[in-house]
């Protein structure tokens, strides 16, 4: 009797967490957050937590989806490993989480696109959804398009293009030094700025142009004293985290007067360590940043302070309040939270955001949506009212670039299940 009442209490035992993890995979929608929450850019993953976070919050305030089921987001670190990245995200499917999110490392992203993609192909009753909100290798959404990966951010060259086009009006560049991460997005914005350049101001030099590996460098002044022997007058840079901040960081320290022409100096320290002397100095080329002008643009990024006192990141990514809106709309509209069902209904939605309508391609599943050129200056409670990091420093748009204007062709050709 004793052996047959414990194995029966064993038996329960196993049965109950069963029993609870279903029931809480009905009542929840689980987003798994993929992203480096460890090692070099732990920082970057963190702040892109706490959007998820945020806006997940958001959904759920307002009712959560399919009257009433809330939105849940549970992380995941990939190390910023390709490798590692594919071995949770097999972690996260096991656990019957069908909707995964990463953004930093499109080298990671384009292993977790493959890995999704195979995934899916092997198991269609269980497919997954790629949610990327900042991997922007444009090769993402071309050569290597998924059809079951959605991208949030824009695209390297459609960020690049929008720069170039504005640094082509600037008379005084005359040199130009690059420098950029050893992986695929770096060697992207390489390729786009040399091209780009030629194209618009044959008349500006490359005076240099580094690759350097990806989260290993701790020093950057070597690459500072090239710049400057170079004469460069401007950098072009797609670094991001500690790569980036450690760059501007050694610029600072050794007297660097080039203008910087960056896609992340609003995120993870960089303005932090630019300091008073990137005033006037850097530019970046964003789908988003704080003083884009507008009520909601205002009540965004006070929300974000509000839930998050004790940190001195500010928002940053609106692609995360996309992504997380976008797929609330299309599960509501697909009356459904079946990834085969909301994959259709999210191509070709349209939604309001901060910058006023934007939406997903159906082609290559890429949001379209304006892009911004700002500069970094001292915040003036005006058309700079919101700072960064608590600097005092924040952002002045100089131009916008509308979606219409930031379209480009693509050779995506799905493969459709």
């Amino acid at each position: 009797m004793r052996s047959l009442k414990t194995a029966l209490l064993l038996s329960a035992a196993v049965l109950v967490p069963m029993l609870s993890t279903a029931s809480r995979a009905e009542e929840t929608i689980r987003i798994a957050f993929i992203e480096g929450l460890s090692g070099p850019f732990a920082n970057v993953g963190e702040i892109g937590l706490r959007h998820y976070q945020l806006a997940a919050e958001a959904v759920n305030a307002r009712g959560g989806v399919l009257g009433g089921t809330k939105i849940e987001i549970v992380p995941f670190d990939h190390k910023t490993s390709p490798q590692e990245a594919q071995l949770v995200f097999k972690q996260a499917a096991d656990q019957g989480i069908r909707y995964i999110a990463q953004g930093n490392g499109s080298s990671v992203a384009l292993a977790l696109s493959d890995a999704v993609a195979k995934h899916n192909e092997r198991y269609m009753d269980k497919s997954v959804v790629f949610l990327n909100y900042a991997a922007v290798d444009p090769a993402l959404t071309n050569e290597k398009c998924n059809y079951w990966h959605f991208r949030f951010d824009a695209d390297g060259d459609m960020k690049m293009q929008a720069l170039t086009n504005y640094m082509a009006q600037q008379k005084g560049i005359k040199k130009v030094y690059l420098i950029n991460q050893d992986y695929s997005f770096g060697q992207a914005v390489t390729k786009a700025a040399k091209a780009m350049l030629a194209a618009k101001r044959p008349d500006i030099e490359i005076v240099g142009d580094d690759l350097h590996p990806l989260g290993k460098v701790k020093d950057f002044a070597p690459y500072v004293a090239k710049i400057k022997t170079s004469g460069a007058d401007s950098v072009i840079t797609g670094n991001w985290g500690n790569d980036l901040a450690l760059l501007v960081k050694a610029g600072r320290e050794a007297g660097l007067k080039a203008d910087f022409y960056t896609y992340y100096t609003g995120a993870a320290g960089a303005v932090t360590a630019f300091g008073e002397a990137g005033a006037g100095h850097v530019k970046q080329v964003t789908t988003w940043h704080s003083n884009i002008g507008g009520k909601q643009a205002a009540e965004h990024n006070t929300d974000y302070r509000a839930r998050y006192p004790d940190v001195k990141d500010d928002l940053y990514y609106s692609s995360i309040r996309e992504s997380v809106n976008a797929l609330a709309m299309a599960i509501d509209k697909a009356r459904s939270a079946d990834p085969a069902k909301v994959v259709v209904a999210l191509e070709n939605l349209k939604f309001e955001d901060d910058s006023g309508e934007v939406y997903i391609r159906a082609d290559n599943h890429q949001l379209v949506q304006p892009l911004y050129i700002s500069t970094l200056v001292k915040a003036n409670g005006k058309d700079v009212k919101f700072d960064v990091e608590k600097t005092g420093l924040g952002f002045r748009t100089d131009a916008r670039i509308e979606g219409k204007d930031t379209v480009m062709a693509t050779t995506c050709k799905f493969q459709k299940p």
